[in-house]
């Protein structure tokens, strides 16, 4: 039987050598290679197309939801596995809507772990019990709450994701800051905020990333 490849990406590189050391201790794997960035792992999964990936979610730059998403968009055979140390409903939600075949959290233990990459593998569907237990919970919740979208922006805040969702309805800041009464000054920051971790120059930009993801009212689109 042929080996599992599997790509290890996270920014902590003493992590990244012992789940190297761990994952090469099991003869049914073949770890291809092991990198500390969302761009870096975009680049080598279109080169080397491992069975499956292990991703962290917060790395500078590209984190790795987005790094997931681009990743699936054209390699939607590769498996990705999310080992993170964040549990968060937003994060795993996130990681879900962006193509992640599973959600576990670091600390997960050895044998957990090399079952959960060979399932992947076999394109199963992977959860450490914990998430599992709330994934199972809010899909049987009757009326959840949502009023944005919650897989979108990981790294940006509620209150950021909230009035990135106005500045898509063409919403000002001077709207913004009534609708949600806080001052102007408030407002400000925020949207500087959002441009920085969205890495983009001004809110037209903006507006198409955030209408990407879903945010926004479809009826204002042009």
């Amino acid at each position: 039987m042929d080996s599992i490849t599997v790509l290890i990406v996270d920014d902590h590189a003493p992590f990244r050598a012992g789940l190297r050391a761990l994952l090469e201790s099991a003869p049914s794997l073949m770890v291809v290679g092991d990198v500390s960035s969302g761009e870096d792992a975009i680049r080598l999964a279109a080169r080397l197309q491992p069975d499956v990936i292990l991703m962290d979610i917060q790395m500078s730059a590209m984190n790795g939801i987005e790094a997931t998403r681009k990743i699936i968009a054209t390699s939607p055979h590769i498996a990705i596995l999310i080992l993170t140390m964040f549990e968060d409903d937003d994060f795993v939600f996130a990681a879900l809507r962006a193509g992640a075949r599973g959600y576990l959290l670091k600390g997960t233990m050895k044998a957990d772990l090399l079952r959960a990459i060979q399932s992947a593998a076999s394109g199963e569907a992977i959860f450490g019990a914990g998430i599992a237990r709330r994934v199972i919970q809010y899909f049987a919740e009757a009326n959840p709450v949502n009023t944005v979208p919650f897989y979108a922006f990981p790294e940006l805040t509620h209150r950021e994701r909230e009035i990135l969702d106005l500045i898509a309805n063409h919403e000002s800041n001077n709207e913004i800051a009534d609708r949600l009464s806080i001052s102007l000054k408030t407002v400000r920051n925020h949207v500087s905020n959002i441009f920085s971790k969205l890495q983009v120059v001004d809110r037209a930009q903006a507006i198409i990333r955030a209408r990407e993801a879903g945010l926004g009212s479809k009826d204002n689109l042009p």
